[in-house]
């Protein structure tokens, strides 16, 4: 696919992080890009910073994500590309016994859910009501859209208290493949990039040792990722017309310990 102004992008997750360097890059090929969040301060900065459009949505919402479509699809037209950044974790065990009382308790299901609802649920909604507008489209050469999806290197190696994570972006490896291939005959292309470790605000907090650490357990380079590197596969997955129905670890050669 050829990125230019002729082009319109749809970025969950979009205000900042993976989400943030992925419109970044896009734009700076000339995509119309729209960013979906529930961040307003940063999502309306970041699409006046780029010239796109902020919609405010949880994409764990029916609604929310239709009216999303709705505005992203007036203010630059239907897209062509989907990437898909918005996901959230935990850390909790399948059951736990408290080191001071040995009183027993399990994972909240409600948590497990939620977790659930927001990385795979969520994800492959999104994918779905994008791909029925994609296909409202004339191919060009050849095709009509290309979507990328988030999961994690915990998916495949998901640590102590990452159950519900794991099993979400365990989901959305699983889902790939599948549909890749119902959206194969619509001329729409599906893969999905298993980060490892990078420096995105879900670590902001930590402190600066704490990351030093992390990256250090990198095989190489040993630091963690950064979100323009995300961005370059994203936006290489998009360009390539042969790049369909991948898994592709983004990691530094890092196999996640048990804890």
């Amino acid at each position: 696919m050829k990125l230019d102004s002729s082009i319109s992008a749809v970025i969950t997750g979009g205000a900042s992080g993976l989400g943030a360097a992925t419109a970044t890059k896009l734009a700076s090929y000339g995509v119309k890009v729209a960013l979906f969040d529930l961040n307003a301060e940063k999502g309306e900065a970041l699409a006046k910073e780029l010239g796109g459009v902020f919609c405010n949505v949880n994409v764990t919402d029916d609604a929310s994500v239709d009216a999303g479509f709705e505005k992203s699809r007036a203010a630059i037209g239907q897209e062509r590309i989907l990437i898909n950044c918005a996901g959230t974790g935990n850390a909790i065990k399948t059951a736990s016994r408290d080191k001071n009382t040995g009183e027993v308790s399990h994972f909240p299901l409600d948590k497990f859910n939620m977790i659930i609802q927001i990385n795979l649920v969520g994800t492959f909604r999104c994918i779905a009501k994008s791909a029925a507008g994609m296909m409202t489209l004339d191919p060009i050469d050849g095709e009509r859209g290309a979507i990328v999806n988030t999961a994690s290197v915990a998916a495949e190696d998901g640590q102590i208290g990452q159950a519900a994570y794991s099993a979400s972006k365990g989901g959305v490896v699983g889902m790939t493949l599948p549909i890749a291939r119902d959206l194969s005959r619509e001329f729409i292309r599906v893969n999905t990039i298993l980060p490892g470790i990078f420096n995105t605000p879900l670590l902001a907090a930590a402190p600066e040792p704490v990351k030093q650490a992390l990256g250090a357990q990198v095989p190489h380079p040993a630091r963690l990722g950064n979100p323009e590197e995300y961005a370059s596969l994203a936006t290489e997955m998009c360009r390539n017309a042969y790049f369909n129905g991948e898994d592709v670890r983004l990691d530094g050669a890092i196999r996640m310990a048990p804890r």
